[in-house]
């Protein structure tokens, strides 16, 4: 079980670089579905070798022995300090997550709040503020999400300009993007080279908004004008409490994403050997992740069935 409980532990240095290489060579959409369930997956894995080993210190101790019924033979053998040190990352990350949720939480409550005062028409919320500023509140099951956009935004902007700022906010909200930026901050407390993940997760997610902006105005220059033309109205004077959950067309790497729209649309992704070969490791390195954690899982089950077999004869 050494192997292949500690396996999905040091695969992310390995894996999480490769997916980010890849993503290069993808469509944005794709790009992104790739980068977050890459991120779920692996912090996943990372969850459940580090529960594993802690548990595998808790059955060697002898009042959870006895609880069990387990026979200390037929046990595992591991170093109490290395268990002692799974338990306490586990506690931490654990302990960091809620924090994490406890934040989000609160900025959208905040950012909600704020909406809710606000002059509103359908699904479009107008704020009373110089400072330029437009996002993509998320909604909850009872509570639909809002576009958000500020009086200096839409006057920094012409009429066909805000149309398309709108749509790619829209698309934002329609394809829940929120979705995938929380499942990659969730992953990123459970695993340090999973942090990597977040910032070109982030610039796939505006890509993909901005193609579905592009066609749905059927102008790509405009959209390309629209992003540039807030991105420099937001920098002049920032507001400062956007939720991190709530994507924006102003944010991210605007003169490459304006380069990207002024050139033809991405076509179709094309097989190619460099591309194989990474999309081959990729699947690989998933693959083995999730193998040696669910064998990992699949031994020790096996082990305690063992050592409560044996406390019967």
């Amino acid at each position: 079980m050494t192997f292949t409980v500690w396996a999905p532990l040091l695969l992310p240095f390995l894996t999480a670089p490769l997916a980010r290489r890849f993503a290069e060579a993808l469509a944005p959409r794709t790009a992104a579905w790739m980068l977050a369930g890459t991120a779920a997956a692996l912090g996943g894995a990372t969850a459940v070798s580090l529960t594993l080993l802690t548990l595998t210190g808790l059955l060697r101790l002898p009042p959870v022995a006895a609880l069990g019924h387990l026979s200390p033979r037929w046990l595992p053998d591991g170093s109490p300090y290395t268990a002692a040190a799974a338990a306490l990352v586990l506690l931490t990350v654990t302990a960091l997550a809620l924090r994490t949720v406890h934040r989000q939480y609160a900025d959208l409550r905040r950012a909600r709040a704020a909406a809710a005062q606000a002059a509103a028409t359908g699904q479009l919320t107008v704020l009373e503020d110089e400072r330029a500023d437009a996002f993509a509140l998320p909604g909850l099951p009872w509570q639909p999400g809002r576009i958000v956009v500020t009086t200096g935004m839409l006057r920094a902007l012409d009429g066909p300009e805000r149309a398309a700022l709108l749509a790619h906010e829209r698309a934002h909200l329609t394809a829940q993007h929120h979705v995938f930026l929380a499942l990659t901050e969730y992953a990123a407390v459970l695993h340090p080279a999973l942090r990597g993940l977040r910032t070109p997760l982030g610039y796939h997610l505006e890509r993909w908004a901005d193609e579905t902006a592009a066609r749905a105005t059927g102008d790509r220059a405009l959209t390309a004008r629209a992003v540039g033309r807030a991105a420099l109205a937001a920098a002049r004077a920032p507001r400062p409490h956007r939720p991190g959950l709530a994507p924006a067309a102003h944010t991210g790497p605007v003169p490459r994403r304006v380069a990207a729209l002024l050139a033809p649309e991405p076509r179709p992704y094309r097989h190619a050997p460099a591309r194989t070969a990474a999309a081959v490791a990729l699947a690989a390195c998933l693959a083995l992740t999730g193998s040696t954690a669910l064998s990992a899982t699949t031994d020790l089950h096996h082990t305690v069935e063992a050592a409560q077999g044996e406390t019967h004869h």
